[in-house]
């Protein structure tokens, strides 16, 4: 595993135990999705969750999910019964011991297709445990306005 090193005017150097933390939440998270739990993935999540993304006009788009809205989408999103994988290549910053912004490039394919996405997720640490709160993405807005 990678050192992290950030400078001392940013105030928060991670430690391994820091990263070795959150990469089991994400092999955790990763697993879920593979296997389509949806409920355990919202579990995971802190809500109302926050969204931020953009649709194919252009035009950003904020708001929040309930519980119920994010299930409800990841199911329609993740394709039901087809078949789900996905690589990813993850980039955490730590603003604190509780906090911390993960950019994510990966390529998932469901049913056979295959797409490229950046992506980004903050997540805070509540009673020792991570839990995302902000998922960051372009390109949701055109199915968030229905």
């Amino acid at each position: 595993m990678a050192e992290y090193v950030v400078p001392e005017a940013a105030g928060y150097s991670p430690t391994g135990q820091d990263r070795r933390e959150l990469d089991a939440w994400f092999a955790r998270y990763d697993a879920l999705s593979a296997v389509v739990d949806v409920e355990r993935m919202a579990d995971m999540a802190v809500f109302p969750l926050n969204l931020v993304t953009d649709d194919s006009k252009g035009d950003g788009w904020a708001g929040q999910w309930s519980r119920a809205d994010f299930v409800r989408t990841m199911r329609e999103v993740m394709g039901g019964e087809e078949e789900v994988s996905f690589e990813s290549t993850r980039t955490p910053h730590f603003l604190s011991a509780s906090l911390a912004v993960v950019f994510t490039d990966a390529v998932f394919t469901v049913g056979g297709r295959s797409q490229a996405v950046r992506y980004a997720d903050v997540l805070v640490k509540r009673d020792g445990a991570w839990a995302f709160q902000t998922m960051i993405q372009g390109g949701w807005g055109d199915l968030l306005r229905r």
